[in-house]
């Protein structure tokens, strides 16, 4: 399977990092193909520009031709005033555009779907907040924006599963081992292993 993931922290020895290099030694130890982009180890701009915006469809973008061809998508990541890191949306506003993660349909004046390749997405993230002011304050904003805004217009067929690290701050090494494995069956089951 063919696996894109997205990496957004600004340190290298974060979380989110310590994640993205768990996911990517699994996934390939079960031979999945996988291409990990670190957002901020590429100094990848997030502004999209004028010039950009009014060549929006038809303006040559890298991560356009990864995106459209991806069977698998990681995003990881954390989670900064309930929002994604500004670097992240950018990369969402710069990549998920018209004539390659979806389409208008004029008459009906909806999208229409244009990833059918992609089947399965991960979102991992960190909060450095209990899970009670996610799930009960805030209504998980990421994760309905990521399941619902995103992955459901542009691929509705793939799975979906976002694994939320709280009070990433306070970290034990028992909660921390207890993470990973959650981690472990989620990528198991979302990239099962290639024959």
């Amino acid at each position: 399977m063919r696996v894109l993931t997205i990496l957004a922290h600004p340190l290298p020895g974060s979380l989110s990092h310590r994640f993205a290099d768990r996911l990517q030694r699994d996934l390939t130890a079960r031979r999945h193909d996988i291409v990990l982009h670190d957002l901020y180890a590429e100094g990848f701009d997030p502004r999209l520009t004028a010039q950009e915006r009014r060549g929006w469809y038809d303006t040559p973008f890298e991560d356009r031709v990864s995106l459209q061809t991806a069977e698998g998508l990681m995003l990881v990541f954390p989670t900064w005033w309930f929002g994604l890191p500004a670097i992240l949306k950018g990369w969402i506003d710069r990549s998920f555009l018209p004539g390659v993660a979806f389409d208008h349909d004029p008459a009906r004046g909806t999208i229409e779907p244009a990833l059918p390749a992609l089947r399965a997405v991960l979102a991992v993230t960190t909060l450095g907040s209990p899970p009670i002011y996610d799930h009960l304050v805030m209504r998980q904003p990421v994760r309905r924006m990521l399941k619902h805004g995103l992955i459901r217009a542009c691929a509705p067929r793939a799975r979906f599963d976002m694994l939320s690290l709280y009070r990433a701050e306070s970290m034990t090494d028992m909660r921390l081992k207890g993470f990973e494995a959650k981690l472990d069956r989620a990528a198991q089951h979302l990239f099962p292993t290639e024959s």
